[in-house]
C-alpha cells in the first residue's frame, strides 16, 4: 500500500512544482498539501474503505481547484491550465469512477459526479458517466431524461437525445414523464430548425447545403410520439399534458386542434374534459376593443364569458350526471364568486349562479361533502342565515358519520343562534365514535358557557367528567377548572382541584392551570405551590424535565421559597427522570445556573 501511495504522490510532483513556480501556492502551502494528500491517499488504499473517505478526498481536491481559480483571478495568471487544473480534474474523475464502481446503488454519488463534470466542462467524461449510470440504473426514468436533456441542450445533439428517449421507452413503456419530455424535445428541435432556416433566409444564403426536414419542422415526429403515447397510456389528464406543452410553441396550432378533437372523442365522459372545454371559454378571444374601454364594458365581457362557461357546464352535467362532474361545476362557480369585482351587477350574477348551482347539486344528492362547507360560507357571506342553518342540518344528516361535517354544521348553528343546537349536539354525539368526538365536546363547552345558565353549565361539565373516553375526561377537567375560576373565583377553583386531583386520567395542563391561578393571587402562598408541584410530579415526574426546573425556579424566586430545597429537588429529578430526559434536565439546569436560560 505504501508503494502505491508513494507513486501517487510522485505523480503530483510536476503539478505541485508548477503551482509553486507560477506563484499560485507558496512552498509552505505545497508541503502542507503533500502532507494532507498523503493522509487522504492512505485512507483510499486501506483494506476496508469507506464512502466517506472518498467523499472527503473529492471535496478536498475540489476545494483546491476553487482556490486555484480564485488566485488566478487575483493575480491575473491564465496559463499552464493543462499542467495544473486538467490534472486535478482528471484525478477527481478517477476517484469518482472508483467510488461509483464500489457503491453502484448510491444515486447521490452519481449525481455529484454529473454536477462536477458539468461545472468543470468535462464533456467527454460526462458522456461516459451518463452511459455507466444508465447501464446500472436503467430503472430510473429521471436519469434517462437528464441524459437526453444534456445531449439536447448542452451538446445540441438531437439525434443522441432521441436515441436515449427511445431506449428509455423500451425500459419504461408506460411512463408518462418520458413521453412528455420526448414530445417536448421534438418540438424544441423543430423550433430550432425553423429559427435556423428563417435566419438563413433573412441572410439570403443558399439553403442547398443545409438539411431542413419538412416533417421534423412541421412537428410530425412529435405527432407520432403523441399518438403512440395516448394509445399506451389512457387518461384525459395525460392527454391534456401534451396540449399544455404544445401551447408553448407558436407553430403547433394544427396539433393543438388535433389534441382537442382526440380529447373530446376519447374522453367524452371524463369530467376533466368538460371542465377544460368550459374553462376555454374564459380564454376565448373577444372582439377588438379600444384602449379606453370602460370598466363597465369589460365587466360585461367577463360576464358573457362566464355565461358561456356555465352553458358548457350545463351541457356537461346533462351528459355526465355524476358527483365528480357537479364537483367541477360547483367549484368553478364558487371560485368565480370569490373573485373580487367593483361591478355590482357582475357580483350579483356570480352570487346567484353559485347559490343556484349549489342548490341543484344538493337536490340531486350529487353535492360532495367537501363543498357543503363552501356553500355555508357563501350563504353566511350574503346574510342568508336561515338557509345556512337548514343546509347545515341537511349536510350533517346526509354525512352523519363525518366529524368535520358535524363541526361545520354546529359552528354555523351556534353562530346564527339556532334553537336546535342542543338537540343536534346530542344527535352528533350519537353518530360520531366516542374516541373521535372531543372537538364536539369542546364546541359544546364554548356554546354552553356563552348561552346557558350556571346550573346547566355545571351539569354539562359533570357529564363530561364522567366520560369513559380518557381524552374527553382530561379535556373536561381543564375546561371545568378554568370555568370555575372565572365564575366562582379562586376558592371554587381550589375546591374543584381538590376534588379532582385523585381522579385520573390527568393532563399536565390541568396542574399548570392551578399553579397559574395560585400565582395570579395577591397573596401567592409557596406552600400551595409546593402542593400543586408535588401532585403534578407524582403524575408526570418521570417524563417532564421542565416541570422539575419550574419547581426549582419557584423555590429560588418566590419570596417564601426555600433555596436550600433546590438540591433535594435536583437529586429527586435525577432519580425519577428516565432516558433522554435526564440529559435534557442536566443541560437545562446547567444553563439556568449560569444565567443562560
Amino acid at each position: 500500500m505504501a508503494e502505491i501511495v508513494q507513486q501517487r504522490i510522485e505523480d503530483r510532483i510536476p503539478e505541485l512544482e508548477q503551482l509553486e513556480r507560477v506563484g499560485l501556492f507558496t512552498r509552505k502551502e505545497v508541503k502542507a498539501m503533500v502532507k494532507k494528500v498523503s493522509a487522504l491517499e492512505y485512507k483510499l488504499h486501506r483494506r476496508i474503505i469507506s464512502k466517506e473517505d472518498f467523499i472527503t478526498y473529492i471535496q478536498y481536491e475540489i476545494n483546491v481547484l476553487e482556490l486555484i481559480k480564485k488566485r488566478r483571478s487575483r493575480i491575473g495568471y491564465t496559463f499552464k491550465r493543462e499542467e495544473i487544473e486538467f490534472t486535478i480534474i482528471h484525478r477527481i474523475n478517477n476517484v469518482f469512477r472508483r467510488a461509483t464502481a464500489k457503491w453502484k446503488d448510491d444515486v447521490q454519488l452519481w449525481l455529484s459526479h454529473i454536477v462536477f463534470c458539468k461545472k468543470w466542462n468535462t464533456t467527454t467524461q460526462l458522456s461516459k458517466v451518463f452511459s455507466s449510470m444508465l447501464a446500472i440504473h436503467p430503472d430510473k426514468p429521471a436519469f434517462w431524461i437528464m441524459a437526453a436533456k444534456w445531449e439536447m441542450e448542452d451538446r445540441t445533439s438531437s439525434e443522441s437525445a432521441r436515441l436515449l428517449f427511445l431506449r428509455a421507452l423500451r425500459f419504461h413503456p408506460d411512463n408518462q414523464k418520458l413521453y412528455q419530455e420526448y414530445f417536448r424535445m421534438e418540438l424544441m428541435h423543430a423550433e430550432k430548425l425553423r429559427k435556423e432556416q428563417k435566419a438563413l433566409e433573412q441572410a439570403k444564403m443558399d439553403l442547398g447545403q443545409y438539411e431542413f426536414s419538412e416533417e421534423i419542422m412541421k412537428a410530425e415526429l412529435a405527432r407520432v410520439i403523441y399518438k403512440d403515447a395516448i394509445q399506451k397510456i389512457k387518461g384525459a389528464d395525460f392527454l391534456l399534458s401534451f396540449l399544455s406543452i404544445a401551447r408553448l410553441f407558436d407553430f403547433t396550432k394544427e396539433m393543438q386542434e388535433e389534441i382537442l378533437l382526440d380529447l373530446q372523442s376519447l374522453h367524452a365522459d371524463d369530467p376533466l374534459t368538460w371542465d377544460f372545454m368550459a374553462k376555454r371559454e374564459l380564454e376565448a378571444e373577444s372582439l377588438p376593443s379600444s384602449e379606453h374601454e370602460s370598466k363597465q364594458t369589460k365587466a360585461l365581457e367577463v360576464g358573457r364569458r362566464e355565461e358561456r362557461c356555465c352553458a358548457v357546464y350545463e351541457e356537461a352535467v346533462t351528459a355526465v350526471p355524476t358527483e365528480a362532474m357537479w364537483l367541477r361545476y360547483v367549484t368553478f362557480c364558487y371560485e368565480r364568486f370569490k373573485r373580487k369585482s367593483n361591478n355590482e351587477e357582475l357580483k350579483q350574477k356570480r352570487r346567484e349562479k353559485a347559490l343556484a348551482v349549489f342548490q341543484r347539486a344538493h337536490e340531486l344528492s350529487l353535492l360532495a361533502e367537501s363543498l357543503y362547507k363552501q356553500w355555508l360560507q357563501v350563504l353566511l357571506a350574503v346574510g342568508r342565515t336561515e338557509s345556512a342553518a337548514e343546509v347545515a342540518v341537511a349536510a350533517a344528516r346526509r354525512f352523519s358519520q363525518s366529524l368535520d361535517t358535524w363541526q361545520s354544521c354546529l359552528q354555523v348553528l351556534v353562530s346564527v343562534r339556532s334553537h336546535d343546537v342542543p338537540t343536534l349536539f346530542e344527535e352528533a354525539l350519537a353518530h360520531i365514535k366516542p374516541k373521535e368526538s372531543l372537538p364536539l365536546w369542546l364546541l359544546r363547552v364554548e356554546w354552553t358557557e356563552e348561552t346557558q345558565s350556571l346550573e346547566d353549565t355545571e351539569a354539562f361539565f359533570q357529564k363530561g367528567l364522567l366520560s369513559l373516553v380518557p381524552a374527553i375526561s382530561v379535556a373536561m377537567k381543564e375546561q371545568y377548572l378554568d370555568w370555575c375560576y372565572r365564575t366562582g373565583g379562586v376558592k371554587k377553583a381550589k375546591k374543584v382541584f381538590t376534588s379532582l386531583q385523585e381522579s385520573r386520567p390527568f393532563s399536565l395542563a390541568f396542574f399548570q392551570k392551578m399553579i397559574k391561578i395560585e400565582k395570579e393571587q395577591e397573596t401567592c402562598k409557596m406552600q400551595n405551590l409546593r402542593e400543586y408541584y408535588e401532585r403534578a410530579l407524582r403524575e408526570f415526574g418521570s417524563e417532564e424535565d421542565n416541570l422539575w426546573l419550574d419547581y426549582i425556579k419557584e423555590e429560588l424566586n418566590h419570596p417564601q421559597g426555600k433555596p436550600e430545597n433546590c438540591g433535594k429537588i435536583h437529586w429527586r429529578a435525577m432519580r425519577v427522570l428516565q432516558g433522554e430526559r435526564v440529559e435534557s434536565f442536566i443541560a437545562k439546569y446547567t444553563l439556568s445556573q449560569t444565567g443562560h436560560l
